[in-house]
């Protein structure tokens, strides 16, 4: 049996057979799944829309890769309901567990390499190894802000005293789950 392939730049400039294999594996599923509908996922469920529109790849805009829902206000509306209701879970959640299901969705995306890198390749034209890229590159990307968090215990991070006189002025950095941003900086001043 051979080791799994691991995608990196030392690999992307000389890849072995198996890259060029698995891919065209992976993109033979693809093609077989072109012009299917899929529906838009709010509060984890797919949700259809009474318009819709057809999605194609930019390579041959004969090919219609999926029909997607065009959503309207309603849809919106009920997506940020669903947002809004789980937020104060996530942001009450442990730091180190949301590392772990961070991590985990990060080693998800790594499974899946070939078969995200296909469908890449289709949906916006570009070539292989640019896809396989991108999406390898998406799970580094998850995995070093959850190492940041990890090597600063939560990243709190006392950032240094300001120089002002008869104040004790401190400033702080910190990551903090605030919505679409994490990040959060304070100043406090005594």
């Amino acid at each position: 049996m051979t080791e799994k392939f691991k995608l990196t730049y030392a690999t992307m400039f000389n890849p072995p057979e198996e890259l060029h294999t698995q891919f065209e594996t992976a993109l033979a599923k693809t093609r077989a799944k072109l012009g299917a509908e899929y529906g838009m996922i709010i509060n984890g469920k797919d949700v259809f829309a009474d318009e819709k529109f057809e999605d194609r790849t930019p390579i041959n805009t004969d090919v219609v890769l999926a029909v997607m829902q065009k959503g309207n206000e309603k849809h919106a509306q009920a997506a940020l309901d669903a947002a809004r209701k789980a937020f104060p879970i996530w942001s009450g959640m442990a730091w180190q567990e949301r590392v772990r299901l961070l991590n985990k969705a990060a080693d998800i995306i790594e499974e899946r390499i070939f078969e995200l890198g296909a469908a890449m390749a289709l949906e916006v034209g570009k070539n292989r190894m640019e896809s396989l890229g991108d999406v390898q590159e998406t799970a580094d990307l998850v995995r070093y802000a959850c190492y940041q968090m990890e090597k600063n215990d939560g990243y709190i991070v006392e950032m240094g005293k300001d120089p002002l006189i008869g104040y004790n002025a401190t400033n702080i950095s910190m990551l903090r789950p605030y919505g679409l941003s994490l990040a959060h900086s304070t100043s406090r001043l005594r």
